[in-house]
């Protein structure tokens, strides 16, 4: 355990405070407290599970992902694109007869068009969850609790950030306790 982390009423906290962590009993445990702290108005906080939770995210109170929107534009600049391509140089740059069909013929250019809206919309996505999940990312104040390692096997936690508007230290900690958390962990940041 590094200097950065420490159990809540043990030791000295550290000098920049990054968030209070603490640990649940199983899911349906963490989707209640979860269900709490959204309604007591926190913003900067979240659940880390071993795995899917269905609902967590309503529980939490988090809107649509915007994935969808990078997706759309993705797909749409690749059609829009392919289209005006193919329409540009078939029908006026570089025109060819062939066995008398016209020179602009759109059954001819679905394949291709099919191509050009998915692989820019299969990008856009990856792209999309990247940039929205704030990746690449180094290095994260709660990969230095040792403990932590346990959210991709079988433990469960809710992580409140120092940064939230409504963030107090001790109404934190007493939320925490209140709503069932154990193993209550500040966790530092690095100066």
């Amino acid at each position: 355990m590094s200097n950065l982390v420490c159990p809540v009423g043990i030791g000295e906290m550290p000098k920049k405070l990054y968030a209070i962590a603490a640990e649940f009993d199983g899911p349906k445990s963490l989707y209640a407290a979860a269900e709490k702290v959204r309604d007591r108005g926190f913003k900067g906080w979240d659940c880390y599970t071993p795995y899917y939770v269905h609902g967590l995210d309503k529980a939490m109170g988090l809107g649509k992902s915007f994935v969808g929107l990078f997706t759309f534009v993705g797909g749409l600049s690749g059609l829009v694109g392919g289209f005006l391509l193919i329409t540009i140089t078939s029908a006026y740059v570089y025109p060819i007869d062939t066995q008398g069909k016209p020179f602009f013929s759109l059954p001819g250019f679905v394949p291709i068009l099919d191509l050009l809206l998915i692989m820019p919309s299969a990008i856009m996505s990856i792209v999309g969850m990247v940039v929205l999940s704030g990746l690449p990312r180094l290095h994260h104040p709660l990969w230095d609790w040792d403990d932590f390692t346990r959210a991709t096997h079988d433990k469960f936690f809710i992580v409140i950030e120092a940064n939230d508007p409504r963030f107090n230290e001790k109404a934190s900690i007493d939320l925490l306790k209140e709503i069932g958390g154990t193993n209550l962990t500040y966790i530092g940041d690095e100066e």
